[in-house]
């Protein structure tokens, strides 16, 4: 009857009759955003292997990437501080 058979999701194979690819991969495909900056997202199989890829990201990280969120940051605390009136004078002196 089917009570303990869990249901298996269906998969669909769309391609439109008159669409040209030329190289572009398929346009109706769901892909992540960020997925071609990620290296423990891909074709490498096996969760060890995604689990070493993470551990050197975590080892090596980016620089510049750091970088940048470190001035996001500040600037962003900078705004704050002005929108509820801080008191700016006490890092500046006189």
């Amino acid at each position: 009857m089917g009570l303990l058979k869990l249901r298996k999701n269906k998969k669909f194979n769309y391609k439109p009759r008159y669409f040209d690819d030329k190289g572009e991969g398929n346009p109706f495909e769901i892909k992540h955003k960020f997925d071609e900056y990620r290296k423990t997202v891909g074709n490498n199989k096996g969760l060890k292997t995604k689990l070493n890829e993470a551990f050197n990201d975590l080892k090596n990280p980016d620089k510049l990437a750091n970088k940048r969120v470190f001035i996001i940051v500040a600037i962003l605390v900078f705004i704050f501080l002005i929108i509820i009136d801080f008191d700016l004078s006490i890092f500046f002196s006189k």
